[in-house]
């Protein structure tokens, strides 16, 4: 009798992780449950905890009571980052604001750019989270739980459709450093499959020198030789699969596949010689420099390829100190290159498929930090959206008079998954997997679809 390895049984009896993932979906398996507005999601993720105070949420009154004591009304009892036991003064906004486009929507005046396209986003302001630190928060705002191991968001956007590439990952990740904050890690698990098959994980592409690592060939190997490598290596984890019966084998074939026709479709994916001058200008792009703005424009390439979710990382954004000079320096970096890729797939064609997505894993207090400096908060910040079925030129949601806490619908971190997922063509209770006898999603026990966004 041929002996049974665990490995091998649990993967015939549906109980391996990934096996189980093909099996979990409700109705017919992976694919739209409605007809979907958006085809791709960019995801503009600005890392450190952007202030909504200083680029999109206006406050006269704080303003005001810039020096004074903040009220103990908003204050006792509320968690907060680091200054607890400290005096909790109001700190007003650090840079003007004004209203932009017919919608005449106001932001800060730190942001033309966007705000020469304003009429084309929706600005939610009551957003709110459940994490005060920054990798939980991460965590959270990236997995929809605090539990390293679950499934990113692009995780469960590629299991739940799939990707229309066959050269290039169904998610891609791309991060840029800048000036003006504290660079916080990214740490490489919020873009993971989880208990997912990992060929649904995030792929991290190198924003300087070559995207991927050894992406080129080693001395005295040729492309027909390395095909020849890959057939041979596939022939026989295609015996071990059906050996074992293990699903990551499959996926290690998928990969061994797709990293063969990478070596192919990269290069020319990462040159921009093929990109008309004024496009570069508008971006503010350099090719080869790892910017916010050259990651932008390489998004909208990636997106023209079928790639289904990307994922930019742009750090730094952490100010407990400076905040005035920091926002500078960080609006400096992001402004432009935002607007020119939301500008630029509005004009080929593909904002109306495209969910764009802006925004950091919280905000920042009304209350100052050693003088000039805001700390973390959760209770209440915004977000930008812009195409992939969402209202175009509103407002949605707001915060009390000194910007604390989110009071006119609140927007939680598991009710944007469920509008994403929503816009995508998933609805979100049914896009589970079974994981330790127990339907994980992505939006965990709670979100519900924000109709007032949608258009």
């Amino acid at each position: 009798m041929t002996p049974l390895h665990r490995r091998a049984f649990l993967g015939r009896t549906a109980a391996g992780f990934g096996l189980t993932a093909l099996q979990s979906m409700l109705g017919a398996g992976p694919g739209p449950h409605h007809p979907a507005r958006a085809k791709r999601v960019i995801f503009l993720y600005q890392a450190g905890g952007p202030s909504h105070l200083e680029l999109f949420d206006p406050k006269p009154k704080l303003a005001a009571m810039h020096g004074q004591g903040m009220p103990e009304s908003f204050t006792k009892g509320q968690q907060i980052a680091q200054l607890q036991g400290k005096p909790l003064l109001c700190f007003g906004p650090q840079h003007p604001f004004q209203r932009y486009g017919q919608s005449g929507i106001e932001i800060s005046a730190r942001l033309p750019h966007i705000g020469g396209i304003i009429d084309d986003l929706c600005l939610v302001r009551s957003l709110w989270t459940e994490q005060i630190n920054h990798d939980p928060a991460h965590t959270l705002m990236n997995t929809g739980s605090i539990l390293a191991g679950r499934p990113s968001m692009g995780s469960w956007a590629v299991y739940g459709l799939g990707t229309e590439s066959k050269d290039l990952p169904g998610y891609v990740v791309l991060v840029s450093n800048g000036r003006g904050g504290q660079a916080q890690p990214i740490a490489a698990r919020q873009w993971s499959a989880g208990m997912l098959p990992s060929k649904f994980q995030g792929v991290k592409f190198q924003s300087v020198g070559d995207p991927v690592l050894y992406i080129d060939n080693p001395p005295g190997m040729n492309a027909r030789l390395q095909q020849h490598s890959v057939e041979a290596i596939t022939a026989l984890q295609r015996l071990e699969q059906q050996s074992l019966g293990d699903p990551e084998v499959q996926t290690r074939i998928a990969q061994y596949e797709m990293a063969f026709r990478m070596q192919s479709s990269v290069p020319g994916l990462m040159d921009f010689a093929s990109e008309p001058a004024s496009v570069l200008e508008a971006y503010g792009a350099k090719p080869g420099d790892g910017s916010f703005a050259s990651n932008c424009l390489l998004a909208r390439r990636l997106a023209e390829r079928g790639v289904r979710f990307i994922q930019l990382y742009h750090r730094d954004w952490d100010h407990h100190n400076k905040i005035k000079e920091g926002v500078g320096y960080k609006t400096d970096e992001v402004d432009r290159p935002t607007a020119a890729l939301i500008r630029d797939l509005k004009q080929r064609g593909m904002l109306d498929d495209t969910l764009v997505i802006w925004g950091g894993e919280f905000g920042r207090t009304p209350m100052s930090q050693g003088g000039d400096g805001r700390d973390h908060h959760i209770k209440g910040f915004s977000y930008l959206l812009a195409g992939g079925g969402i209202r175009p030129g509103t407002v949605y949601g707001a915060t009390d008079e000194l910007g604390y806490a989110a009071v006119d619908n609140p927007v939680s971190v598991h009710d944007l998954h469920a509008t994403m997922l929503h816009l995508l063509g998933i609805n979100h209770l049914r896009l589970t997997v079974k994981y330790q006898g127990l339907d994980v999603r992505l939006t965990g026990i709670s979100g519900e679809v924000v109709k007032g966004i949608l258009a």
